[in-house]
C-alpha cells in the first residue's frame, strides 16, 4: 500500500533520513522508533503525502506521489487514517462533529449509525456534545483514533498516540489499535515507548523499525 524507495529527505544542508526503503503492506502493523529528532514525524508525513522527498520515490496505493494530481492526493489521502501528535481539533466544535470532519469536509453524507457505534468503540458516548478543551488527555486521543478511522482507511499512520496519557490509557489505546488491525487495517506507530511495543509484540505479530544515523533498520530482537 506504501512503499518508499531509496528516500532521502533534506532541510536546508541537513540530511534527516538517507537512502530510506519502506513497505507498508495490508494487514501490517509495524512501530517505528528512533530518538527525538531522528525523523519519525517526518516520515509519517511523507507516508501519507504531506511531504514530497528530496530525492527517491514515494507509491501510494500504488501510485507515484510526484505524479498524482491534488485531487488524486486528496482521494488517496481518504484511503489513510492519520493520528497527529498533537491531537488537533476543532475547539468550537464538539467531538461528535469532530470525529466526523473526514465527511463534512469533503462534502459527503455522514453516516449517522457508524458514528455513534465509533464513539461507544472508543468509549467516548457520553462525551459526544463536549467541546475538545474539556476533555482529559486520554479522551482527546480516544476522539483522535475515531476520527482517524471514521471513513475506514486502509492503513492508520499514529504519531505518539500514547505520548501524553498513563500508562493504563496507553494500554487501552494500544488494544483499540490491534483490534483495528486484527479487522484488516495496517497500523503503523511512532513512539518513544518501548515498554508499549513490548506489550504489543505479546498480542500481535508487529515489525519493529528504528531510524538511527538517517538510516531506517529492523530492531530485530533488541526489544
Amino acid at each position: 500500500m506504501i512503499r518508499l524507495e531509496k528516500l532521502t529527505q533534506k532541510f536546508g544542508d541537513r540530511t534527516l533520513l538517507g537512502e530510506v526503503d519502506l513497505h507498508v503492506a495490508t494487514g501490517a502493523f509495524h512501530f517505528l522508533t528512533g530518538p527525538s529528532g531522528a525523523g519519525k514525524t517526518t516520515l509519517l508525513k511523507l507516508c501519507y503525502g504531506e511531504l514530497m522527498p528530496s530525492s527517491g520515490k514515494v507509491s501510494l496505493f500504488g501510485n507515484s506521489l510526484a505524479q498524482m494530481s491534488r485531487d488524486q492526493l486528496a482521494e488517496t489521502r481518504r484511503r489513510i487514517g492519520v493520528i497527529h501528535q498533537d491531537c488537533r481539533f476543532l475547539d468550537h466544535l464538539s467531538i461528535v462533529e469532530n470525529v466526523a470532519l473526514p465527511f463534512t469536509a469533503a462534502g459527503r453524507a455522514v453516516p449517522e449509525s457508524d458514528l455513534r457505534e465509533l464513539l461507544v468503540w472508543v468509549g467516548l458516548e457520553a462525551q459526544a456534545g463536549a467541546l475538545p478543551p474539556t476533555l482529559s488527555g486520554g479522551e482527546r486521543q480516544r476522539a483522535a483514533l475515531a476520527r482517524a478511522v471514521i471513513a475506514a482507511p486502509e492503513v492508520v499512520l499514529a504519531d505518539e498516540p500514547t505520548g501524553n496519557v498513563d500508562w493504563e490509557m496507553s494500554l487501552r489505546i494500544l488494544s483499540l489499535l490491534i483490534e483495528l488491525n486484527r479487522m484488516g487495517t495496517a497500523v503503523m506507530i511512532a513512539t518513544h515507548d518501548l515498554n508499549l511495543i513490548r506489550s504489543a509484540k505479546a498480542q500481535v505479530s508487529a515489525r519493529v523499525l528504528r531510524i538511527s544515523e538517517r538510516r531506517l533498520q529492523s530492531a530485530g530482537a533488541d526489544l
